[in-house]
């Protein structure tokens, strides 16, 4: 049976290129139209509206093989040979999340590429790889956030039948998938859902489109559809949610608890743990509390907060929104609070912002990172903190993102310290959406007080070319002694249950400025991270056992540690030491 939901037509025909004669579809309830039509695997299709001759791809279409602007290919999902049938999953809690985009992790692009490099991501600790988008866009390069096609996987990716082999590949190795999809926004080329239906609302835009028209039943449950396409019929185990807070719903029951309460039907029925992350600017818990508490009953959420003030922490870059992270207090905050801004002023907003978390909320529900995409992708140049920041300093950022209370992430790369930046790219076919593209990205950067100048054009294929991972220097100097580190911190996280404690009540933060900066001293427990900024070495009581230091330099002297600058400890209390 063939339906699509089109209440703004007035005739719908499916038309198939190996066909001679369209197929008229008979309305039905609600706006859909629907016939009695069975398409073979492979088969190319699209739909015609009113009395018009243009072909539209189907907005639930599985492949579009020559791009979002043609015909729709039929994929049978279910012909996939599956492995994973032992696979229970992993759940977020004590994980290791890897943040990595399929067309630059490796020099091919594709997914069946980035299988050949699972392998890498399991010698790291990773446990949880999470995908940026993959669906449909218009042109070959894009980050993924201008997709239009929600239901089909970006052709030069592989298509559907690689994204299948990816996740298998991935169940294998013991890796959980998670991917990130776009409900807030769709791209600017390639987006027929208005002919179809009311899809957006008129009346409401972020800076990256028109927003959904949540208030429409059929659109509410093209968005729920989809996130059980990817959980149930990709075996995908979670779901990055982006930019929750361009979700404008005043429905009694909110999207995203609709979301979670699908994920948490699907993970009974399945018996799997399906896990929901929410990236969200509004520093509010009702994202994560239980709904039995009130809330929406998401899994986790991702933590500026913790990012902008581990970033102020290791760079001193104070504009745009770093502004309020430069007190001293900012790093013991989010460390034992998870939220800097929970009420408090923020200077870049003009106004009080977030809410407190409450105490007995478990540490894990925040994810936590020192880079990740839009941090780094969203700066004038691309450039990573391995562009600017010394080996010490990429050494602590390694223990403060490894040893935080929440669960980290790493960004593509982050972890031998890459040389190549991650720029902002496209690929738009329209001169004129490329040219506006390319404007404004260069005007965005003038609130942070960037120089627009050495803004690459988004539209320039070296820029895309630049971001791509040299995978060769992972294994040279610093770059390989920053990776020996980044696992033996993972290794160190397994090992010591202090760091996957989900409690609140165990962690204990002090700052203290110093001769050319500050020093830390961040307690989990009976462990201690203890980190100098300074540029003189730092002395702190000998309080423990030596569990893993950044620097060979770092001595015990009459009773002391001493800490070189630019360098971290971990130490575990001499009394929580078994035998």
């Amino acid at each position: 049976m063939i339906d699509v939901w089109a209440p703004r037509a007035d005739r719908v025909r499916l038309r198939r290129p190996s066909e001679a004669v369209d197929v008229e579809l008979s309305a039905a309830e609600g706006g859909w139209w629907r016939a009695p039509v069975e398409l073979r695997d492979g088969e190319e299709y699209g739909f015609v509206l009113g009395d018009g001759d243009a072909l539209r791809p189907d907005p639930r279409s599985r492949r579009q093989p020559r791009g979002v602007h043609e015909a729709s290919a039929h994929v049978d999902l279910r012909a996939f040979a599956w492995t994973d049938h032992g696979w229970k999953g992993r759940q977020l809690a004590g994980g290791l999340v890897y943040e990595l985009h399929i067309g630059t992790f490796t020099p091919e692009g594709t997914l069946d590429a980035a299988i050949g490099r699972l392998g890498h991501l399991v010698d790291l600790g990773v446990t949880h790889v999470e995908l940026l988008p993959v669906n449909g866009f218009n042109g070959l390069w894009n980050w993924g956030y201008d997709g239009v096609a929600w239901y089909a996987v970006h052709e030069a990716y592989g298509g559907p039948a690689a994204y299948q082999r990816f996740v298998d590949a991935a169940h294998a190795a013991g890796l959980a998938v998670v991917q990130d999809v776009v409900y807030n926004h769709l791209g600017p080329s390639g987006n027929y859902l208005p002919e179809f239906g009311p899809y957006l609302r008129d009346t409401s835009r972020s800076t990256w489109g028109w927003s959904l028209d949540l208030d429409q039943p059929a659109v509410r449950e093209f968005i729920v559809e989809n996130a059980l396409m990817w959980l149930r019929d990709y075996h995908v185990d979670g779901l990055r949610l982006d930019a929750v807070h361009a979700l404008h719903d005043d429905r009694p029951v909110h999207i995203l608890r609709e979301l979670a309460e699908a994920s948490d039907a699907l993970s009974a029925h399945v018996g799997r743990p399906i896990t929901l992350i929410a990236e969200s600017d509004l520093n509010d818990p009702t994202l994560i509390l239980p709904r039995e508490a009130g809330g929406y009953g998401l899994t986790a959420q991702w933590s500026d907060d913790w990012h902008h003030a581990v970033h102020v922490a290791l760079t001193g870059e104070i504009v745009g929104y770093y502004t309020d992270f430069a007190a001293l207090d900012a790093l013991p905050k989010v460390w034992t609070r998870g939220f800097f801004h929970d009420g408090t002023h923020s200077s870049f907003r003009g106004r009080d912002h977030g809410f407190p978390i409450p105490a007995d909320m478990p540490a894990w529900r925040l994810v936590t990172f020192a880079q990740d995409h839009d941090q780094i992708g969203n700066r004038a140049a691309g450039d990573r903190l391995s562009a600017t920041l010394p080996f010490g300093r990429l050494a602590v950022a390694a223990v403060l993102t490894m040893t935080a209370p929440g669960t980290p992430m790493l960004f593509m790369g982050e972890e031998w310290g890459a040389s190549t930046p991650w720029q902002f790219f496209t690929s738009h076919p329209e001169p004129e959406l490329g040219e506006a593209t390319a404007d404004g990205r260069a005007l965005e950067f003038a609130r942070m007080g960037w120089d627009r100048s050495v803004v690459p054009d988004p539209q320039d294929p070296a820029t895309f070319e630049r971001s791509k991972l040299r995978w060769d220097e992972a294994s040279e100097g610093d770059h390989a002694r920053l990776l020996a580190l980044y696992r033996s911190l993972a290794r160190l996280r397994r090992e010591r249950p202090e760091l996957t404690d989900p409690s609140l009540a165990k962690l204990g933060a002090h700052a203290q400025e110093v001769p050319g900066g500050r020093v830390y001293r961040l307690t989990r427990g009976a462990l201690a991270v203890l980190v100098n900024l300074g540029t003189a070495p730092a002395r702190f009581p000998d309080e423990g056992d030596l569990l893993l230091a950044t620097d060979a330099a770092t001595a015990v002297i009459e009773g002391e540690l001493v800490l070189p600058p630019d360098a971290a400890v971990v130490v575990a209390a001499r009394a929580s030491v078994a035998g």
